[in-house]
């Protein structure tokens, strides 16, 4: 089944290989910013199936991120976050937020979406 997801990460190598896996590999919608403010818009404006968002962001991180979407009441779709950190204190903090799952960089185009429609409960 074809669902929109937003990508949210500062690097644009990073949301392009992100785009071309769920889209080609996993056959999504993939709408992407490059903000945390942008994904803010992005909810509002296009309300994804899912976000999958960059922990370590500047200005506004993935965390902080989540909170004002929440803050914003109203449905939040679900979130999974992408860190490049794999120290468990980080995961496990980043765990403990109403997020999805938490999936690590660098990660695998042709097995990424797989994990992703994992951790949604989207499975195939």
């Amino acid at each position: 089944m074809k669902r929109t997801l937003l990508v949210v990460d500062d690097e644009a190598d990073i949301r392009e290989l992100a785009r071309m896996s769920l889209e080609l590999v996993g056959g999504h919608r993939v709408l992407v910013a490059s903000s945390g403010q942008e994904a803010l818009a992005a909810v509002a404006a296009h309300r994804p199936d899912a976000v999958v968002m960059d922990v370590q962001m500047p200005h506004m991180d993935g965390p902080t991120t989540l909170r004002a979407l929440h803050a914003e009441g109203g449905d939040v779709p679900p979130t999974v976050f992408v860190t490049a950190s794999v120290l468990e204190n980080d995961l496990a903090a980043l765990r403990e937020m109403p997020v999805a799952g938490v999936l690590t960089k660098p990660f695998d185009p042709m097995t990424f979406a797989a994990e992703l429609e994992e951790l949604l409960g989207w499975a195939r």
